[in-house]
């Protein structure tokens, strides 16, 4: 039997692992077994500010191609565009200046993504700035938007927005309230971070995901427990993953499922070994089982229940 007989394809985050050069970490999650790689666009990992991204760019995709691994792009490095400002500054901020230079940042990463044959791009909101109303802050986001999206479409790279707890887009309505404010553009998808919605939503996980599935573009995946925005190991938290996983294959979702776990970069290389072999049985633990009596259930010769 295969390790993983889910259909679902597992990645892990370079966020997870920034104390590695990024040929090491791609090498690594090779050798793991992983399916891809989520690259958050940093100093440290393909500099989205630094001279000749395209040529950069052009050899992240040679490695990858090399290795095997697919890849989605992430935008939310803590100080990319600000040492002084986490995730500032954002697309909600009240400088024009300074939503355009975030704006700017994901047209680069749009770019990347094309060149990287990427699934996707990942954005979020940003939080609500202080002295700014929410009217006033969602329509920042849709105008700034606006060109980023455009950008997307000809591009022929979803644009997948994640609803972030304490962030004006939150949860699985907000991203709905931003789509419909927007027109529903096709380009537009979204981000579902699985612990999120065990942090947040008012329904469990498997039924955000199956509300969620055709807007689809993007998943991470990590633990997490009610009430507690804080990324955790697998087991660390509340989450029954199987059925989760059951329901995430079974919505034919065909993009990466990226483990996001930022604040154990430290030590990346364990947390990545061991992820995916949790992932591995809980997929095991959602497939169906096979009819009972089945010959091709158990080959001959085989101790496997």
């Amino acid at each position: 039997m295969s390790p993983n007989p889910s259909p679902l394809r597992f990645g892990y985050g370079t966020n997870g692992l920034a104390d590695l050069r990024l040929d090491d970490a791609l090498a690594l999650l090779a050798d793991l077994g992983y399916d891809g790689v989520g690259l958050t666009l940093d100093h440290m990992h393909l500099d989205p500010l630094a001279p000749d991204l395209a040529a950069r760019t052009r050899r992240v995709a040679h490695r990858l191609d090399e290795l095997g691994l697919g890849v989605t792009v992430e935008t939310g490095a803590r100080y990319v565009l600000d040492p002084r400002r986490k995730h500032g500054p954002s697309l909600l901020d009240p400088d024009p200046d300074d939503r355009a230079r975030r704006a700017d940042l994901l047209l680069r990463a749009v770019r990347v993504a094309a060149d990287l044959g990427a699934h996707a791009v990942h954005c979020f909101s940003g939080v609500l700035p202080d002295g700014t109303d929410e009217d006033t802050a969602w329509k920042r986001l849709a105008e700034t938007l606006t060109p980023v999206l455009d950008a997307a479409a000809t591009a022929g790279v979803p644009l997948a927005v994640e609803p972030e707890p304490g962030h004006l887009l939150a949860t699985l309505a907000d991203f709905h309230h931003l789509r419909r404010t927007l027109g529903d553009p096709e380009p537009l998808g979204l981000t579902l971070d699985l612990g999120h919605c065990q942090c947040l939503e008012p329904l469990p996980p498997a039924d955000c995901v199956r509300e969620a599935a055709p807007w689809l573009r993007h998943v991470q995946i990590e633990d997490m427990r009610r009430g507690i925005h804080e990324h955790l190991p697998f087991g660390d938290g509340e989450i029954d993953f199987p059925p989760l996983l059951a329901a995430l294959a079974a919505t034919g979702y065909q993009g990466l499922t990226v483990v996001e776990l930022p604040r154990h970069s430290h030590a990346g290389p364990h947390f990545a070994a061991r992820s995916l072999p949790f992932l591995h049985r809980a997929a095991r633990q959602s497939a169906p089982l096979p009819p009972h009596g089945d010959p091709s259930a158990t080959p001959e010769g085989s101790s496997t229940p």
